[in-house]
């Protein structure tokens, strides 16, 4: 069982996250950092935990994880859904529990892009009877 990985990316809006799973005591590292030091706010650093929560392996694995593009948010969804499907790498029986959460369904919503005629993807400009 030396050097087993379990490897997930996960993607959201234009942040991608390449996680590994190596078995350990549960450190989560990010882009060199812990988890604590990259995300600011608690609730990332929670949304980021909780697959692992969910199917009791929080102090099995050790998390590397390497995101990139977008936001601390986006960059949070992205590693959330690498986590999950690094997790089903590790056991198919984690499946039920993970989908019925949602954390395996790729986060769709993009923003807009700007159209032509227009200030921003929707916002016109004023308009002006005289």
């Amino acid at each position: 069982m030396a050097n087993v990985q379990f490897q997930g990316t996960g993607r959201r809006k234009h942040a991608v996250a390449c996680v590994r799973l190596v078995p350990g005591s549960g450190k989560i590292t990010v882009n060199g950092r812990t988890s604590e030091e990259y995300f600011n706010y608690e609730t990332l650093r929670r949304e980021v935990r909780r697959p692992l929560e969910l199917t009791n392996t929080l102090s099995r694995f050790d998390v590397i994880i390497k995101a990139q593009g977008g936001g601390y948010t986006g960059q949070a969804g992205a590693v959330r859904q690498g986590i999950s499907r690094a997790l089903l790498k590790v056991d198919a029986e984690f499946r039920p529990a993970l989908k019925k959460e949602g954390f395996l369904t790729r986060d769709a919503r993009m923003k807009e892009r700007k159209k032509y005629g227009l200030k921003a993807a929707r916002r016109a400009p004023q308009f002006s009877k005289r």
